[in-house]
């Protein structure tokens, strides 16, 4: 687990959506539930120019660097937007980020942990040279490509936020060394309007899963099994890496997919077993988006950090009392009680049979017979 308490830092101000009280919640849960007792919570340094030069132009670290000595906006970078708002010190911070996922890049390379997290990290949106829904420098991509320089063969990324993975989509598109999976809210009705199942990449390597809006979880599930499972049983990564976007709740004010806390959990221990089954166990995992700051986001990443930590939290577990009164100290709201939305997701499998009237399962055969003839693999159930 890398963390250091600069990490909440990386802030946009009053009012921005992706608010850095988040990860501190999540953090405050983890430790009182004894979570943070069963890792190895490891520091980091902020990414090295060189190493943010590995996915970002030379000109955009320049001109973040520039925006972070007093503010000013350079909205032809992306800062200065309402979505990307400039500030003092935001080369600082995203560096950090930064630094915080190449951490726990080398800890799974180098074998030092089979599994590594940084929950602050997920900033999928950048671009090579430009800032973009709330996201500076691309750490995930960053993760990938350091590992690539190692002598990685073979990454793959699975996304799991309700908003398409472009900017990492778009620094691999062409790198058949680089799986691209992302499953999110159709294009058409959300940012940043890409990911359609037609992006395949050179050689079928980037993976979109539209689902439409109001999916929820046995819809969710019923996707991800149909596609996710196939396709990195076949490309057979060195390493797996997972982006865990929250914002697929159906409380997150900024998007529209229907999901339960007890879903995004069951699709964490899904991707657990994928990479013990196909890469090794290796296994880098990173937060994302989620801004229901204080129902959501701090339960969801709690329960990822236990399931990394090979430690599953009983989803009836309440919440510690110590940690529902600092909920209300920092942010006045009710916290939740226990650790569930009293869900129990089930979902069946598309081999049971596909329906061409129902929106899921177009979304799903759409992907599948973009992606699955590169692979070898029969797109039909």
């Amino acid at each position: 687990m890398i963390w250091d308490d600069e990490l909440i830092s990386y802030d946009f101000g009053p009012g921005h959506p992706l608010a850095p009280i988040r990860v501190e919640l999540t953090m405050a849960l983890a430790r009182d539930l004894g979570v943070l007792d069963k890792v190895r919570v490891a520091g980091c340094a902020p990414a090295t120019d060189d190493e943010l030069a590995l996915v970002h132009t030379r000109d955009y670290i320049d001109a973040v660097k520039r925006v972070s000595v007093f503010g000013a906006p350079d909205v032809f970078h992306g800062l200065g937007t309402p979505d990307n708002p400039a500030f003092a010190g935001v080369h600082e911070a995203s560096a950090l980020v930064a630094g915080a996922t190449l951490a726990a890049a080398r800890a799974v390379w180098t074998g030092e942990a089979e599994h590594a997290l940084n929950v602050a990290g997920g900033l999928h949106h950048a671009m090579p040279g430009l800032a973009s829904g709330f996201c500076v420098y691309n750490d995930p991509a960053l993760g990938i490509a350091w590992m690539l320089a190692q002598g990685a063969r073979r990454v793959a990324y699975v996304d799991v936020d309700v908003h398409h993975g472009d900017g990492v989509q778009s620094m691999f598109y062409d790198d058949p060394r680089v799986l691209t999976i992302s499953l999110h809210e159709n294009p058409q009705t959300l940012f940043p309007g890409t990911g359609f199942p037609g992006e395949t990449g050179a050689e079928g390597t980037a993976v979109n899963v539209a689902l439409p809006a109001g999916c929820g979880d046995a819809g969710w599930l019923r996707a991800f099994q149909a596609v996710v499972p196939p396709l990195l049983r076949e490309f057979q990564p060195e390493v797996l890496v997972t982006q865990h976007g929250c914002d697929s709740h159906a409380l997150d004010p900024l998007a529209h997919l229907m999901l339960s806390l007890d879903g995004q959990r069951r699709a964490y221990a899904a991707l657990h077993a994928l990479a013990h089954e196909t890469a090794g166990g290796r296994w880098l995992a990173t937060g994302g988006g989620g801004y229901e700051l204080v129902r959501v986001v701090p339960r969801a990443w709690t329960h990822l950090i236990a399931e990394a930590a090979g430690a599953p939290i009983d989803p009836a577990t309440e919440t510690p009392p110590s940690w529902r009164a600092f909920v209300s100290e920092r942010t006045g709201e009710v916290p939740p009680l226990t650790m569930t939305d009293g869900r129990n997701p089930e979902f069946q499998d598309l081999s049971r049979g596909y329906d061409p009237g129902d929106s899921i399962d177009r979304a799903i055969m759409a992907t599948r017979k973009a992606i699955f003839p590169f692979h070898g693999l029969d797109p039909q159930p």
